[in-house]
């Protein structure tokens, strides 16, 4: 099966299976181990869909595809599509799939020396897009890792700590604390702000999803019914730039 067929098993799943209160899934092993063993396929019940996987070998003709996501750390779709969706996904397709996160969303910057952001979910929600701009920062490959960890969490805010010393055990907590309580984390949510700012069409929504920094906006209602297959189906086939508009909780004031 090509590797969008991995996306479909990991869509289809992930509906069912990933919930947003714990970053565990329920059948023990992550969305990238599922198909490893027969034994591991049986206990989380995807023996057939793995079947179908292994059938025939991976479509090499399919282009790398480049997801930026946009978001709130507190936001719920932000938070559901990370760990419903994105996680998931590119646990199975991290061969051909990168994934670029830009904590900032609907924030305002302003002219103020004690907090130049003001965000939709208030001051918490603030250091929770700073400390994700930090893990993004620091961690580099495993960012993605320790912020799902976090919004799989009950609170977020609660969970950064352990999600860090769980996922990047080399970059310590004091180091973190000190960029979000510092100069470098301002810097990065100015960067995050302008990158922002600089969508072509604006961001309507969060969250705001890009494949291979697309300027063409497909509008879609409904994201667990396909719509993030299909788009990614054609990125990776035609080449084309697209964006996604997904419908969500918090839009733009």
């Amino acid at each position: 099966m090509k590797p969008w067929g991995l996306l479909v098993l990991s869509l289809l799943l992930c509906a069912e299976r990933c919930g947003a209160s714990h970053p565990k899934p329920a059948c023990r092993y992550p969305p990238s181990q599922w198909c490893r063993s027969l034994e591991i396929a049986l206990q989380c019940r995807v023996q057939k869909q793995c079947m179908e996987l292994t059938a025939t070998g991976p479509d090499r003709s399919v282009s790398p595809v480049a997801v930026t996501l946009y978001y709130q750390s507190l936001c719920p779709g932000s938070r559901v599509f990370i760990t419903q969706q994105l996680f998931p996904t590119w646990s199975m397709l991290q061969d051909i799939m990168t994934v670029t996160l830009v904590p900032y969303g609907n924030t305002k910057e302003v002219p103020s020396a004690k907090s130049p952001f003001v965000c939709q979910g208030g001051e918490p929600e603030c250091l929770g897009n700073m400390i994700e701009a930090c893990i993004v920062h620091l961690t580099g490959p495993s960012s993605l890792q320790t912020i799902y960890c976090m919004e799989a969490a009950a609170d977020p805010l609660t969970a950064a700590r352990p999600c860090l010393q769980l996922y990047a055990p080399s970059v310590s907590w004091s180091t973190l604390d000190s960029c979000v309580k510092g100069g470098l984390g301002h810097r990065l949510m100015h960067a995050n702000a302008a990158m922002t700012r600089a969508l072509s069409p604006a961001h309507l929504h969060v969250p705001w999803v890009t494949f291979n920094w697309g300027k063409t906006v497909l509008t879609l209602r409904i994201l667990l019914q396909g719509s993030l297959l299909e788009v990614a189906q054609r990125c990776g086939r035609s080449g084309k730039d697209v964006s996604v508009v997904v419908s969500g909780v918090h839009s733009r004031a």
